[in-house]
């Protein structure tokens, strides 16, 4: 079974296999950087278009070795044919930034927020969707059960993000009966909303610019991890990424941003 980004080329092209060529491939590049996002408003990611472009890559080979085909569409193709403009570098915030948001926390379950989305690392939908019975405390674990892709993964807790989710089950998650791990005021599943929300009263509490969203927490804890000697590889299971092509981009990124390390 073909991934969709193959089935979306192979749709736009219209062609059978054997007769595509180099300039459908380019036509499709083109396509990827104007196509609207499909799940929020905007572009597409260059890091998006970039797993295109390698699925089509090993396809092709693919394609040559069954001997489905000649001659492979993409050697015609020069590298540079594939550079995508320059995008705003990612938020990152630096180790005294997120100091400051531990600092002005008030309540425990804001402290085990800013636990799951920079300590963890986990992307706005995996925090709403974790459960009470996915974090392990005994074992020092935390299991997203459904991540980006349907993809499950374990990630391990620090000994301070154990410290701050289990003080939040004890004081103040209230609930006997929710299953979800975090939890509103009325006793039901905390949304990824007001988890925005609460964030955005710890960035003003911290006189840090706004703008600053649960997924920059992720690329952060991402950056600071490769700045503290991690490998790739592990910072890729860490967060859950396919691609290593997709990690690799916060290597580039912690050039640019000359940030100091936390903990």
């Amino acid at each position: 079974m073909l991934p969709s980004c193959l089935k979306e080329f192979l749709k736009f092209t219209g062609k059978p296999v054997k007769f595509i060529e180099a300039n459908d491939i380019t036509n499709y590049h083109e396509y990827l950087q104007n196509r609207p996002n499909r799940r929020r408003s905007g572009g597409l990611s260059e890091s998006y278009i970039t797993h295109h472009i390698y699925s089509l890559k090993l396809f092709f080979t693919w394609q040559q070795e069954l001997r489905n085909i000649t001659e492979n569409p993409m050697n015609a193709i020069a590298p540079t044919a594939f550079k995508t403009p320059e995008h705003k570098p990612r938020e990152i915030l630096s180790s005294s930034e997120i100091k400051a948001l531990y600092d002005a926390c008030e309540t425990l379950q804001q402290r085990a927020i800013l636990s799951l989305y920079y300590g963890c690392g986990l992307r706005r939908s995996e925090g709403v969707a974790l459960n009470l019975k996915d974090v392990r405390f005994r074992s020092n674990l935390l299991y997203v059960r459904d991540g980006k892709g349907g993809k499950r993964r374990v990630v391990p807790m620090s000994a301070s993000v154990k410290k701050d989710l289990w003080k939040y089950v004890l004081k103040e998650r209230t609930s006997k009966t929710e299953t979800a791990f975090l939890i509103g005021k009325m006793g039901g599943r905390l949304s990824g909303e007001r988890c925005n929300k609460i964030l955005k009263e710890l960035l003003k509490r911290s006189n840090i610019e706004d703008g600053i969203t649960l997924h920059a927490l992720r690329h952060s804890i991402a950056t600071h991890l490769l700045d503290n000697g991690l490998s790739v590889e592990y910072v890729r299971d860490f967060l859950g990424h396919k691609h290593l092509e997709s990690t690799q981009i916060y290597t580039r990124v912690r050039k640019e941003n000359d940030l100091t390390l936390f903990g």
